[in-house]
């Protein structure tokens, strides 16, 4: 059974601010947290997957067309509630409770600021000592509370999710479970990558220096120099929304009630 979104719970910090070039066929029009899976944004997607896990909190770094993301946010109760409208006195009577009572937190954090720099715009919203950290596009049936509980267990500063590898992305060479270096794009099936799905002590933000940062290169690298970052091994769902072709895939296994990602 999926547990109430806690907002007292670590907050979900989502990286949405990027130009989504390789997705350019889409993007040209709405930012690609924005592109639709099943009549929905990937990014309330995500946001479900945290939420049906108890996780209610997001802080999500906007940039690229904004005003798109800000303006579904809202209106979000207008567009999922049932509601009678009375054209003649403009009174509004809302039906029923709203599931998805979320506490969104919208940061503009620039149109060419690097992810690290991102991540640090968003410092001043991050409650607590540890947070999660994701991209706005990527969808996984990760368990976050059991992402969270290896976090714990482990004192280190930092946690990514690795997952099994497509073969054009970088990999993570492990010790273990700690991560010892990055390696580049393996062949498929082989090795490890970082999914996306991160737990981070708040103190990590503190080492990003500018905007020009990589949170990626700079940030995650140097924590695996200094042994301080951990991997959470993921054998399950991960697909990354980076292609056309990968919008279709996803749509397609949400229309045939597919969708390994629906937790909720």
């Amino acid at each position: 059974m999926n547990a109430p979104p806690d907002v007292s719970s670590p907050p979900v910090a989502i990286l949405a601010g990027g130009l989504g070039t390789r997705l350019s066929e889409e993007t040209h029009r709405v930012p690609k947290p924005m592109v639709e899976i099943g009549g929905r944004p990937i990014l309330w997607h995500i946001m479900k997957g945290f939420a049906a896990r108890g996780f209610g909190h997001f802080v999500v770094a906007v940039g690229y067309k904004s005003d798109v993301i800000k303006r579904f946010f809202v209106d979000y109760r207008l567009l999922t509630a049932d509601v009678t409208v009375d054209t003649g006195s403009g009174s509004i009577d809302w039906h029923g409770q709203i599931d998805d009572a979320w506490q969104v937190d919208l940061i503009e954090t620039g149109l060419e600021t690097n992810t690290g720099g991102r991540v640090a715009r968003l410092g001043p919203m991050i409650t607590g000592d540890e947070f999660f950290l994701t991209y706005g596009d990527g969808v996984s049936d990760v368990d976050p509370r059991e992402l969270l509980a290896f976090h714990r267990r482990h004192g280190r500063l930092a946690t990514v999710t690795a997952i099994r590898p497509p073969s054009r992305f970088g990999g993570l060479v492990l010790d273990g479970d700690r991560v010892d270096c990055f390696t580049e794009k393996p062949q498929l099936g082989e090795g490890w990558i970082n999914g996306g799905f991160m737990v981070l002590d708040r103190s990590v933000i503190d080492r990003v220096d500018g905007d020009e940062q990589s949170f990626e290169a700079d940030i995650l690298e140097a924590l695996a120099s200094d042994g301080q970052l951990m991997a959470f091994r993921h054998d399950g769902f991960w697909h990354a929304m980076d292609t056309l072709r990968d919008v279709r895939v996803l749509n397609e296994m949400w229309d045939t009630a597919q969708a390994p990602w629906r937790t909720w």
